[in-house]
């Protein structure tokens, strides 16, 4: 077989995390030379990082902080990838550009999930969508490519509403804060809680409403929740739960109305609704797409050439929607692609979450808020005065979930005998305690 000689020619639809992780370890593996990385991103910043917003609105943080590192990437920013055609392997930009590629990655990432709730949107309700599919010649796959559009639901959210996912996002909601005497938050998931202690950090009146029994209820137990949720009503969080019916107010949001609560006046509502990956660039060019862009274990999609990873990449029918998963699918195929590894697979990612808002912090390893079983053993220890809450889950010696909050002093090594499945002692109490507690 005769050597490549040309650079192999990469394009990343994307610009988040994991392109950019993928970017940076890709051209770190791979001989000078081999690779020709191309990042198209939407967004008019260099990649960054998400997880750091809520700090950025907090104002512990400086906006340019987040930034992530590239390596020597070409980087497009506000160059959105609208089409592709996997046959002739070439791109097409929203600025109308066409560019040619060996191989394509998507990381188009997800976007933020809109509540149903009434009276959300700017304005009357279009009568027909202001966009639809552009008609375009069938490619190898037997569907016709066609340039991503945008759904209905996209219309400009009321005055005083907004979403958190972008950095754009952020500076948009922390112009609006002079306006503002209160603020409500939507959702309790991680993304909520660490919204609604950025806002009472730059000192507005908050309340956070979520639709389950319970604060972050896909990561956390009940108790470890109300540990959270005590945390957050001394930073002056005030936390219902119940189902938003409808926002109330013209053309400016100026309260929020609960199923079975209050009306709840404000002048700014943050939605934290969670996320649904952005799949419209895949189901354009026809590629099998389930909730996610469905990957396999070398990460590739259902077309030749195209690769899939991070929020949009559904792998062995889980969508992860998670920092350390993008960054894991990344390095496997930034292996993969340099020739380092050639033969690396992702057979996925440990269920680990880090909460990381202010004072409030949290940890949540494995399985831990189902039932443990007859043969499993669960470890306790909560101290109300100190703000704590810690949690093993065991079978025998084997680690199978944990939880921390407030206290994570011994998060290292718990994270170190979770992910390396190391077996625990018989008095397993030093993982959860420094401080030699007994039972």
């Amino acid at each position: 077989m005769t050597p490549r000689t040309a650079p192999l020619r990469i394009a990343v639809a994307g610009a988040g995390m994991a392109a950019a992780r993928f970017a940076h370890q890709a051209l770190s593996l791979a001989p000078p030379g081999a690779l020709e990385v191309t990042l198209y991103g939407q967004e008019a910043h260099a990649p960054y990082n998400r997880t750091l917003l809520t700090g950025v609105l907090a104002g512990h943080r400086d906006p340019a902080a987040p930034t992530l590192p590239t390596g020597d990437a070409v980087l497009r920013t506000g160059t959105e990838v609208v089409a592709f055609d996997p046959a002739a392997r070439t791109l097409r930009t929203a600025t109308g550009e066409s560019a040619g590629y060996d191989v394509l990655v998507l990381a188009t990432g997800a976007e933020p999930r809109l509540p149903g709730i009434r009276n959300l949107h700017a304005g009357p309700r279009p009568l027909t969508p202001a966009t639809g599919p552009d008609p375009a010649p069938r490619g190898a796959l037997g569907t016709r490519t066609r340039t991503a559009t945008r759904p209905e639901a996209a219309r400009p959210l009321k005055d005083g509403v907004h979403t958190l996912r972008t950095l754009a996002d952020c500076a948009r909601l922390a112009g609006d804060l002079p306006r503002a005497r209160r603020a409500v938050v939507v959702g309790g998931g991680v993304l909520g809680v660490s919204a609604a202690q950025a806002l009472a950090a730059r000192g507005l009146p908050v309340h956070l409403v979520h639709q389950a029994p319970h604060l972050m209820e896909r990561h956390l137990d009940a108790g470890a929740a109300a540990t959270v949720r005590r945390g957050l009503e001394a930073l002056g969080v005030r936390v219902h739960t119940g189902r938003v019916r409808a926002l109330l107010g013209g053309d400016r949001v100026t309260g929020l109305e609960t199923a079975d609560g209050p009306l709840l006046e404000t002048e700014l509502a943050v939605l934290a609704c969670g996320t649904r990956p952005r799949t419209r660039l895949a189901r354009a060019a026809g590629l099998r797409v389930r909730t996610g862009v469905v990957v396999d274990d070398t990460l590739a999609t259902s077309a030749p050439g195209v690769h899939a990873i991070g929020d949009c990449a559904e792998h062995r029918g889980t969508v992860h929607g998670r920092a350390e998963a993008a960054w894991d699918q990344a390095d496997v195929l930034a292996a993969r692609l340099s020739g380092a590894r050639p033969d690396a697979r992702y057979t996925g990612s440990a269920a680990l979450l880090r909460l990381s808002a202010g004072p409030l912090q949290a940890l949540a390893l494995g399985d831990h808020t189902g039932p443990a079983g007859p043969d499993a053993d669960t470890v306790r220890l909560a101290d109300a005065t100190r703000g704590s809450y810690k949690k093993l889950v065991l079978r025998g010696s084997a680690l199978l979930g944990a939880l921390l909050v407030g206290d994570l002093a011994t998060a290292p090594d718990l994270v170190h005998a979770f992910e390396r499945n190391e077996p625990v002692p018989p008095d397993p109490l030093h993982l959860l305690t420094t401080e030699g507690a007994t039972p």
